[in-house]
């Protein structure tokens, strides 16, 4: 199965960059595409340096509203990121008509925190955006739940979560739920902890989305999942 990965916001963008390692992978050791092209969007330049393998052109790494937060991010106001997707809806569409090999994707992955401003306003947004014009592609979104200090520490987070599960459940042709807090490691430092939850959020999806493309006969099962498998069972 090919994506086309979207990340939004700091922890949308991580985790799309590590879809992006994973796609690279794939392609060394299986000689199989599965990310045709991964893209970050978001409203924080700072965290938008934190990105390391998402090509680094104004093509991949997006930044939006940057009239509105002069590249400083929306302070984990929900409405204002949903306010910035909107108006620079079309800025992240131009990118993705740009995209190479942008008809060959199966569907759309667009990621992100539920507890942040810039993912949480802008996936409900981007999603209704992706579905009205690539309506032969269904756009998938993967979710990730705030960390527990997160949720007793911060009233916005469980707010921005609330807004966001509700606003994208409705118009996602599924979500895919991260619980942060069941991948934490007691002696891990956070940064280190970060790096590892992503790639254990990801790692799941490399055999997944391989199997359908698989071209050699010695690692092709008699049994085949392929990507309308897939696409059927996300959908219901």
């Amino acid at each position: 199965m090919k994506l086309i990965v979207i990340g939004l916001g700091q922890c949308g963008g991580r985790i799309a960059d590590e879809f992006t390692r994973m796609g690279r992978r794939a392609m060394e050791m299986r000689n199989i595409e599965v990310i045709v092209d991964s893209f970050a969007v978001n409203t924080d330049t700072a965290d938008m340096a934190t990105i390391q393998t998402i090509k680094a052109d104004y093509q991949h790494r997006i930044l939006i509203g940057a009239g509105k937060t002069r590249g400083h991010g929306v302070a984990k106001l929900n409405e204002l990121g949903a306010e910035i997707a909107r108006e620079d809806a079309d800025k992240i569409l131009d990118a993705l008509r740009a995209a190479k090999n942008l008809y060959e994707a199966d569907a759309f992955m667009i990621i992100s925190s539920t507890a942040g401003g810039t993912g949480s306003g802008a996936i409900p947004i981007i999603t209704n955006v992706l579905k009205e014009r690539f309506a032969d592609k269904p756009v998938y979104t993967i979710l990730v739940l705030p960390f527990e200090h997160e949720e007793t520490a911060e009233e916005t987070a469980i707010y921005n979560t609330a807004v966001c599960l509700k606003s994208t459940y409705s118009i996602a042709d599924a979500v895919i739920l991260i619980d942060n807090q069941r991948y934490i490691k007691k002696d891990f430092s956070l940064k280190n902890n970060i790096y590892e939850i992503n790639r254990l959020i990801v790692e799941p999806f490399f055999d997944l989305l391989c199997a359908g493309e698989e071209k050699k006969h010695k690692n092709i099962g008699a049994k085949v999942m392929d990507a309308g498998d897939i696409i059927q069972t996300l959908c219901g």
